[in-house]
């Protein structure tokens, strides 16, 4: 818990705050999705092009993720949120201002680096605000925005676009990102008490196999939600056989399931710790597995969409996981866990574009993604393993010490 005295209501609006920014940062990383024709019209630039302004903003997430965590090591975690989000605001609104295609793609990557180490600090707040045992359940609703952003934001960004102009999006995600910074300056307290680093100090401590696994789970292990997700229009259009008006109504079923994913992580490392994860991915692989077989119907397409989605249950219990192992490189661990969610979210359309491509079909992006959960799985199984070897290590010691 942290030093600083709040009451529930507080803590309820530090969590609205920090949720809030998450809706406007997952708004803002997605929305270029559904609004591709309207940027490539506006910019005189091809719609692969535009997919390259998605590649611009991940890859700020991974370069931003760490780069800034280990810079704000010294700083109190409610100044590092206002700055982190003041960030975001100026990275959106160049992107509604900036001129041509080299202006919005700069605007992208700058956007995109506060991303991972927001999240983190977000995080680590969340945490130190309850209870133990109710950790996970707390950055689970901390990331609530993100999953609803995906179930509101986007929908919502597709309509304003669409109707108004693409940049109005940035313009409001921009704003969403004012409003909470002023929300993090209103109800987050500083607490005097709390730990700080030097930033060499965060780089040392972060060098830790358990830390690695962690990370290595999520850019690989979560991949195969990414690589469903990223393919699923397409699918639905040449497998399933579907009108077009379809599309928007399983990205909302997609995001119902994320959102409820979400809060199944929190609740299920709350009670079952790291064996969570192993749960998760093991369910994941088996859905994953059967996504191909339901493509040709489509609500059995739509229960799978739900399905696969609730994969991001694996976000809340890494998240956590990384707290229990990372400390003295809390931040660095926090922040990073998003950039390998970024290089998950490259590398599972990566891997099953190739299959397509290999002539496989579009069905077969449930094959890749349950390969991915496997391989996953397995890197949790050593993980598990070091773990436990590290507990008998340390058991051992104290035996030999009395």
């Amino acid at each position: 818990m942290t030093s600083v005295p709040t009451t529930r209501f507080r803590i309820f609006l530090i969590e609205f705050a920090l949720a809030l920014g998450g809706f406007a940062i997952g708004t803002g990383e997605f929305a270029i999705m559904g609004l591709m024709p309207n940027v490539s019209q506006d910019l005189g630039v091809t719609e692969p092009q535009v997919g390259h302004l998605i590649s611009a903003y991940a890859l700020g997430v991974v370069v931003g993720a760490p780069l800034l965590a280990v810079i704000g090591a010294r700083f109190f975690r409610r100044q590092l949120l206002i700055w982190l989000m003041a960030f975001y605001a100026v990275g959106n609104l160049a992107s509604a201002l900036a001129e041509d295609y080299t202006g919005v793609m700069i605007a992208r990557f700058v956007a995109g680096l506060p991303h991972g180490a927001y999240f983190g600090v977000a995080c680590l707040v969340a945490a130190s605000l309850v209870p133990v045992h109710q950790r996970a359940k707390a950055v689970s609703r901390v990331m609530m925005g993100l999953t609803l952003a995906l179930l509101l934001g986007n929908p919502m960004a597709a309509w304003m676009g669409q109707s108004l102009d693409w940049r109005y999006v940035y313009i409001f995600v921009g704003l969403i990102s004012v409003i909470t910074l002023t929300m993090v300056i209103c109800v987050l307290p500083v607490d005097r008490k709390e730990e700080r680093r030097g930033s060499f100090s965060e780089i040392r401590a972060f060098n830790r196999a358990g830390i690695w696994f962690a990370l290595a789970i999520g850019a690989i292990g979560f991949s195969g939600m990414f690589a469903v997700f990223s393919y699923l229009a397409p699918t639905l259009l040449e497998v399933t056989n579907v009108q077009k008006y379809w599309i928007p109504l399983a990205m909302a079923v997609f995001g119902l399931g994320g959102f409820t994913g979400n809060l199944l992580g929190g609740w299920l490392f709350d009670r079952l710790g790291f064996r969570a994860v192993g749960v998760i991915l093991l369910l994941s692989a088996g859905i994953l597995l059967a996504f191909p077989s339901t493509t040709g119907s489509l609500p059995a397409i739509l229960v799978a969409c739900f399905l696969v989605a609730m994969m991001g249950s694996l976000g809340p219990a890494l998240q956590t996981h990384l707290m229990d192992v990372a400390h003295g490189a809390q931040n660095l661990a926090a922040a990073s866990h998003h950039a390998a969610f970024n290089v998950a979210n490259a590398l599972g359309p990566w891997l099953a574009g190739m299959a397509i491509t290999a002539g496989f079909g579009w069905s077969s992006t449930g094959y890749v993604g349950a390969t991915t959960a496997t391989i996953g799985l397995v890197i949790f199984l050593a993980a598990w393993r070091h773990n436990e070897k590290g507990l008998r290590d340390t058991e051992a010691n104290q035996v030999s010490v009395s």
